[in-house]
């Protein structure tokens, strides 16, 4: 680890050149003898980038950042922060300690922390960081995580974020192609600790998760502004039915829909009524189609359309539309409605894409009217014309 990061001139300079194109000054000379551009340049792009993903390493002084891919992999800090209300107790071990957002604040729900992080520099840099932040009950480990738990005492979670192996490129996503090999490790961890919290990426497929994992009672489906950043899940060896939890955490506040995974559920269809629903990200990638029906009093508009609608407007997680015409997919007609030619464009169920929808009427993105081109319960294509309600 670069401890001339630390220097007040170097951190003045990165601080001073957050604004300055990169591409350009990473073809200057450093201005420091002991510390070349190419270095200070990482600084400044992971320094921005945590303006926004990690606010609080943006704004405490003398934080050292690690190389681009270690900051991309990492949580943000509203990720982070909804994991660590899952998890309380004693202890905790992170076996893929990374950059450290997780751990952080998992300190602040667990007396002790351990951080395992193989890297060595990463492990340094961490360790640095961890001080400069005050997290006093967390200890970092540099040596191989499942080695290192091998000879350790039980803990109250073990957390794990296993990475997708290079040459699995091409394959299904599976756990098994993942480093740490977590099915194949399942004993070990349960050696450790009775409850396991696993973070993976947003395009595995849950299906194939259950089928992999054993003991598996809660499943997390986070998504920051609708767009789904990860996914947890919670293994347990006790006898349990499977609880799907989504959430979109948004600035103007959390929408969460929860049910249950192995529950039989009959969803009712209708023409469109009055409103029009469309259910965020966390919820369509957790397939809770049938579920949002049933419990939300909601027809649907097709087996495949996943889209709601009801005579009366209701508080919804996701967006909400009020209906003012149902046209057929022709050109005169769009003509017509939208002289300016600008509009929303959202397809479901439906034979065409957006992209060919704008090339073929010559609609532009943009203006206040929504337009839903989909298929209803007769199997006939049309287009909803909508207001957003806010």
């Amino acid at each position: 680890m670069k401890t001339t990061f630390l220097q007040p001139e170097i951190q003045q300079f990165i601080s001073e050149n957050l604004n300055t194109d990169t591409k350009q000054l990473i073809f200057k000379k450093s201005p420091f003898e002991n510390v070349s551009m190419q270095e200070i340049v990482n600084q400044i792009i992971c320094k921005k980038k945590a303006k926004t993903k990690i606010p609080i390493w943006f704004e405490k002084e003398n934080i050292i950042f690690p190389n681009k891919l270690n900051l991309e992999q990492s949580s943000s800090e509203k990720t982070a922060e909804y994991k660590a209300n899952l998890v309380s107790g004693n202890s905790i071990i992170d076996l893929t300690g990374g950059f450290g957002i997780d751990c952080f604040y998992f300190s602040k729900r667990c007396k002790n922390v351990f951080h395992c992080e193989l890297n060595s520099e990463l492990s340094e840099i961490v360790t640095h960081n961890f001080k400069v932040l005050e997290a006093t009950n967390i200890k970092t480990v540099n040596q191989d995580s499942l080695e290192y738990l091998k000879n350790a005492e039980k803990f109250d979670w073990i957390y794990i974020d296993p990475s997708r192996r290079n040459d699995a490129k091409g394959k299904v996503f599976l756990l098994a192609d993942c480093l740490p090999n977590v099915p194949e490790n399942l004993d070990l961890l349960f050696e450790h600790s009775d409850k396991v919290l696993i973070k993976t990426s947003p395009i595995l497929d849950i299906q194939s998760a259950i089928n992999e994992l054993q003991f598996v009672t809660e499943i997390h489906i986070v998504a920051l502004e609708n767009e789904v950043k990860e996914l947890l899940f919670i293994l347990e060896k006790k006898e349990s039915f499977l609880e799907i939890k989504t959430i979109n955490i948004t600035k103007k506040g959390n929408e969460y829909f929860n049910f249950n995974w192995e529950e039989e559920t009959i969803p009712t269809f209708e023409l469109p009524k009055k409103y029009l629903y469309e259910p965020n990200a966390a919820i369509l990638k957790a397939g809770g189609f049938k579920q949002i029906s049933e419990q939300l009093s909601l027809d649907k508009l097709h087996q495949n359309s996943h889209l709601y609608t009801s005579d009366e407007l209701i508080d919804f997680p996701g967006r909400k539309f009020e209906i003012s015409q149902i046209v057929p997919y022709q050109k005169k007609i769009l003509k017509k409605l939208l002289p300016e030619k600008k509009a929303n464009i959202t397809t479901r169920n439906f034979p065409e894409t957006v992209a060919q929808i704008r090339k073929k009427t010559g609609i532009k993105d943009g203006g206040n009217t929504y337009l839903f081109f989909t298929t209803d319960i007769n199997d006939k294509p049309c287009i909803l014309v909508c207001k957003k309600i806010s």
